[in-house]
């Protein structure tokens, strides 16, 4: 930059306040001469774009006045100090300021404190790259691609040089104080790239050297979480990573590792295994404590009544926590002597605190069964006094199958009435077509199984069995009106009288013989036959269509199924 010189006659009022020079006396013209040789020998000591030292001569309110050994004094805006600065200033300081030009268009010094902060921070900071040293600065800002720092200059942390992973919000580092390193530095654009990953890759690398001499199976070892995952963490032990797994969180149950920890706790933890080739590291914390099974079998003989939290509900029990560590299983079967619910938590729910007591213990196996019912008085102590074999009992039908209903006698205490004791007459086809869900009906005790808590129970022997009148009732040659329900290969079933069912076989369909009693008769055909058989041991009787056309008396009836005997004994020999 080229330098503008300052003559005598520049100077404001000079040609004014002088009358020609050939008037001036030789003294005086001596003593301009010496002035107009101090002002040249001051521009030539001055540089424009320099850093140069000057005394505070005036402080104003919003600027300073500072001499700096020329004809004219410079201002500096008083903003342009900082805040400890501005209040320590006092005339007659001297301070550093950043010459911009030797004279305006005004003829006043054109000084900078600001620039002469930026031109000094910015030559400490080139040292500080070139001597590989850490400086400090702090966030002040997000910008596109990373962060603006702070280091008395503006300078840009790109996002990738801010730790070791990816930090998704940059927004919360704002206001952060950091060490790092210049990586970059551009003095024409004015720009500085820094990096705090560099140093961070440093201390990771020492610290990995750290934690390798005491990284020994066995070995307690502090951490810190870094990742949470739905099988365990991942604990920083410092410059090496290590597993803990969920089942090595507690002796207790962990339904996920966030229940116990959030990222940047601190834990100590065990090594369990250590693979010096593929530098993997399985910690455990609970084997940072005693293992509570190890005195169970005192703490929980068999027969203990205990109390506890439900932790967990399955679709065949729930799970209760005696202590931290040590868990007991209440089967759906043990929870009570009444009918079995569908689903355990119809009994019990999350949290709820129960008594039991102890039935088995498996220490090898770490396991316990607990049963609630057996707080309780066992309704089928004495079942069999309650209920005598004959005795008729009345109940409510609980639940009814395709084999039979189930009555529930009293709490605790069902017992089954099967498809075949309904009816002594009709064939039933399924329960709910005698018996209705939630009915009141009475029975009769059949049989008791003690040992298996069941009680059969029979609807149709509260009667007398018509069986053993049935031949009584129903003589051979007897007519009956009925209907055909079913028809099979070798013939076909009529309904007749009360329920009774009878089989018509396929020679007795008609007068005139079939081959098929498919063509002779239909289900809902309406039929009138005679009775040819009564067979009161296996309850079944004979019926003839044909008997009755052909109108055949007792005699012919009894001749007829004896040739019949007769023909079946001769098939059979042969």
């Amino acid at each position: 930059m080229k330098t503008k010189q300052t003559r005598l006659e520049d100077i404001p009022g000079y040609l004014d306040d002088q009358e020609d020079d050939e008037e001036l006396s030789a003294p005086e013209r001596e003593q301009l001469e010496e002035m107009e040789s101090y002002f040249d020998n001051s521009l030539k000591q001055f540089k424009e774009g320099e850093i140069i030292t000057g005394r505070v001569i005036c402080l104003a309110k919003d600027h300073v006045t500072i001499d700096v050994g020329f004809k004219s004094e410079g201002v500096v805006a008083l903003d342009e100090f900082s805040e400890n600065e501005r209040k320590a200033l006092q005339e007659g300081d001297e301070v550093e300021v950043f010459l911009d030009f030797v004279e305006d268009n005004e003829g006043v010094v054109v000084l900078s404190k600001e620039k002469a902060n930026k031109i000094k921070i910015w030559d400490e900071l080139v040292k500080a790259h070139d001597d590989d040293q850490n400086i400090e600065g702090v966030v002040v800002a997000k910008a596109k691609g990373g962060l603006t720092v702070d280091i008395g200059l503006k300078a840009f942390l790109p996002g990738s040089q801010i730790d070791l992973r990816p930090v998704r919000n940059l927004e919360k580092l704002i206001g952060e104080k950091f060490e790092m390193k210049i990586i970059k530095m551009n003095k024409k654009r004015g720009n500085i790239v820094l990096s705090r990953r560099v140093l961070l890759e440093e201390q990771r690398k020492q610290a990995r050297t750290e934690t390798l001499h005491k990284m020994e199976e066995g070995n307690q070892v502090e951490g810190v979480v870094k990742n949470i995952t739905e099988y365990g963490v991942f604990i920083d032990l410092g410059g090496i990573d290590g597993l803990l797994h969920i089942t090595d969180m507690s002796w207790g149950r962990v339904n996920h590792p966030s229940e116990m920890f959030s990222i940047g706790d601190k834990v100590t933890v065990m090594v369990l295994k250590y693979d010096k080739e593929k530098e993997r590291v399985s910690l455990g914390l609970k084997q940072c404590t005693q293992d509570p099974w190890i005195d169970v079998e005192n703490k929980y003989p068999v027969g203990t009544r205990i109390q506890g939290k439900v932790v967990s509900i399955t679709d065949y029990g729930a799970f209760v926590e005696l202590e931290k560590g040590i868990e007991g299983l209440v089967h759906i079967s043990e929870m009570t002597w009444s009918r079995q619910p569908k689903h355990p938590n119809k009994i019990v729910a999350m949290a709820d605190m129960v008594d039991a007591q102890v039935l088995t213990l498996d220490k090898d196996k770490k396991r316990i069964s607990l049963g609630m019912k057996q707080l309780d008085a066992n309704p089928w102590e004495n079942i069999e006094a309650k209920y005598p074999i004959t005795t008729e009992v009345e109940g409510v039908v609980r639940n009814i199958t395709d084999f039979g209903a189930f009555i529930e006698l009293e709490d605790g205490v069902d017992g089954l009435i099967h498809i075949s004791d309904l009816s002594w007459n009709k064939k039933v086809k399924h329960p709910s077509e005698v018996l209705k869900k939630k009915e009141q009906v009475k029975a009769v005790v059949l049989s008791i199984d003690k040992d298996n808590c069941r009680i059969s129970l029979g609807v149709k022997q509260l009667e007398a069995d018509p069986w053993e009148d049935m031949v009584k009732n129903y003589p051979l040659g007897t007519e009956v009106s009925g209907t055909i329900i079913k028809v099979t290969g070798f013939g076909a079933f009529a309904e007749f009288g009360d329920g009774l069912e009878g089989l018509i076989h396929i020679s007795q369909l008609g007068s005139e013989a079939t081959a098929s009693p498919e063509k002779a008769v239909k289900v809902d055909d309406a039929i009138q036959a005679k009775v040819i058989k009564v067979d009161t041991a296996s309850k079944k009787i004979g019926l003839s269509i044909k008997a009755f056309e052909e109108n055949l008396s007792v005699e012919d009836i009894e001749k007829e199924q004896t040739n019949l005997e007769e023909i079946k004994d001769a098939g059979e020999a042969e």
